[in-house]
């Protein structure tokens, strides 16, 4: 009879042994990946503290290009809420979606103030490019983009962003200026003024810290410098710590996006170029973290891939909507697989999160430029790492990468490294007598690019 009972008791253990973890492990199986519910959280706690700073980084420089920075606060938060959320239900993946401050570099520095695009044009053109990378991602064009637009370029231009974000923050806090006089464009700042060293000392901690594996390094450099302006410059005052969050009133853009004037043929070559970096920034970024997170089926290919992409590109039709910048896959989802996530509770511990934080827009006016420009500054120094992906055997490809990323800089305009990458590789190919190296698809954007510049619409 004891037996009995004992291997009765065994039985409703092995019965409920499944369901100790409820719905969440029902949904998530994150046991059958190997990992728990504790480790789930902590990733998602640690992917958080990575890319939290993205809060204050991202009002500060949409805050530069006219847009109202304790609005823009709380669209990141619901942004980067709905994007990882989304991915970790739906897609079911470690990976957390945010305003991606490269794309926000564009938005602000390209489109607003360098083409003088109207707020909500730019917010329009980054609806477009939303609907198109959906539709690319939800069909088979994403695939055929890949394989046809030539690597070369593709990588120049995640390297010509990272530059032009070092640009950006340097020349914000004055550590590198306009040159008034003659000689070169640009010139080395006052390096005895405070948000100058202010910069480079932050700068340098990000390296220790990250180094060292600190969690949350950049947004402890953030709150650190942030503090000492505090304490030290009179423009930086505190203006509270809490506020329910402003959906609506006169400087929210929810909404206000305008579509018709994005689909002016003098915008549309941007969006096109926002497409592109997305395509190929995404893939990268979303086959990285899944594969470091055992995400990869037996063909190498991302598990719920088309799902992950689809959620990227729909986050960017939410953010436009809701006034900020466009949505993407962050790579500082890493540390968080690095901590054990493996699935998608890491990012719904990640939305929480960012869902909490909405009631703490103040904080968005509390931080000074030379806060967040070292996190600029290091984001920018990280992408200049695609240099390492260009086939330095084929120097043709290379080259016109280079061109591409060092243009983007040099005219602070990213459509315009783009144009000339692409005319340099066609040219380059003709005269290096290969021809059967191009495809229709490089030759018909070279083509269009070219027309479109010497034509005079560019802006």
């Amino acid at each position: 009879m004891a037996e009995q009972e004992t291997a009765l008791r065994a039985g409703q253990q092995a019965l409920e042994a499944p369901t100790a973890g409820g719905w969440l492990e029902k949904h998530f199986a994150y046991r059958e990946r190997g990992s728990s519910l504790r480790q789930e959280i902590l990733a998602g706690l640690t992917t958080f503290l990575a890319m939290v700073y993205s809060v204050f980084v991202v009002p500060s420089m949409l805050g530069k290009a006219g847009f109202d920075t304790s609005a823009v606060f709380v669209a990141v938060c619901l942004t980067s809420a709905f994007g990882s959320l989304l991915m970790g239900f739906w897609a079911n993946l470690p990976i957390a979606v945010g305003c991606a401050i490269s794309l926000t570099a564009f938005t602000a520095f390209d489109l607003v103030l360098g083409q003088q695009l109207t707020p909500a044009v730019a917010l329009g053109a980054i609806f477009l490019m939303g609907v198109i990378f959906t539709a690319i991602s939800a069909t088979g064009i994403r695939t055929w983009i890949l394989r046809n637009l030539p690597l070369g370029i593709a990588h120049g231009t995640g390297i010509g962003i990272g530059l032009f974000l070092l640009l950006i923050a340097a020349n914000e806090v004055g550590l590198v200026t306009r040159n008034a006089g003659a000689g070169l464009p640009v010139a080395l700042g006052d390096v005895t003024a405070m948000p100058v060293w202010l910069s480079v000392l932050g700068l340098a901690a990000i390296f220790g810290l990250e180094r060292r594996r600190v969690a949350g390094g950049i947004l402890i450099v953030i709150l650190v410098l942030s503090a000492i302006g505090l304490a030290f410059d009179p423009a930086v005052r505190f203006t509270g710590l809490f506020a329910m969050p402003a959906l609506g009133g006169e400087h929210s853009l929810i909404g206000a996006m305008d579509i018709g004037g994005a689909m002016n043929a003098v915008v549309l070559p941007s969006v096109l170029a926002l497409v592109m970096t997305a395509v190929f920034d995404a893939t990268g970024t979303i086959r990285a973290v899944a594969g470091q997170a055992g995400q990869l089926d037996d063909k190498g290919q991302i598990i719920n891939g088309s799902r992950a992409l689809t959620t990227d590109s729909v986050s960017s039709m939410v953010s436009s909507t809701l006034g900020a910048a466009p949505a993407a896959a962050y790579i500082e989802s890493a540390a968080g697989t690095a901590a054990g996530g493996r699935t998608g509770l890491t990012a719904v511990v990640v939305g929480l999160g960012f869902l909490a934080l909405i009631f703490l827009s103040p904080l968005a006016a509390l931080v000074p430029a030379y806060a967040t420009a070292p996190a600029l500054m290091y984001v920018g120094l990280l992408m200049l790492g695609g240099v390492r992906h260009l086939n330095t055997e084929d120097s043709v490809d290379t080259m016109a990468g280079l061109v591409c990323a060092v243009f983007i800089v040099l005219t602070c305009n990213i459509v315009t490294g783009i144009m000339l990458g692409f005319c340099t590789l066609v040219l380059g190919r003709l005269f290096a007598g290969e021809l059967n190296k191009l495809n229709v698809g490089t030759v018909l954007i070279a083509v269009a690019l070219a027309v479109f510049y010497l034509g005079g619409w560019a802006l």
